[in-house]
């Protein structure tokens, strides 16, 4: 007899990659990760996440970035994630609610810092879902 799961936890193997230009906020971020369950990496920029996903396709199950970074920011990073891996969900992160005014968030999940435990978990758990492609803002 198969066995059946009412409510299936998939935060053990997930891995998530962090995309945080400020060092110690991209820490924290982990830390809260961690200890919620998943699997994390860091990148400090856009090219470097970007570069990431390339060199190790399948191995990130979502994409956790900040929005305003130098050079590519994370809405752009989002799109191009999108187009060249489709099926890859990403979070948006932001302290800034007035660049997202005036450019929206295109779609893509947003969490406004500093955000709660709580609304990043229930995020996360809505974005890692299998079949799940949530685009609600927190």
């Amino acid at each position: 007899m198969p066995h059946q799961h009412a409510a299936f936890d998939v935060r053990g193997n997930r891995h998530i990659l962090v995309v945080e230009d400020n060092a110690e906020v991209g820490e924290f971020s982990m830390q809260l990760l961690n200890d919620l369950g998943y699997h994390t990496m860091l990148a400090s920029d856009a090219k470097s996440a970007l570069k990431l996903l390339e060199e190790r396709p399948g191995q990130f199950d979502l994409v956790f970035s900040d929005v305003v970074m130098p050079g590519m920011d994370g809405v752009a990073l989002g799109r191009e994630i999108r187009r060249r891996f489709p099926r890859l969900p990403v979070v948006l992160a932001s302290g800034y609610s007035h660049v997202l005014a005036e450019e929206g968030t295109h779609g893509f999940p947003l969490l406004h810092k500093p955000y709660s435990v709580d609304n990043l978990s229930k995020v996360l758990r809505a974005m890692t879902r299998p079949g799940s492609h949530a685009t609600e803002e927190e």
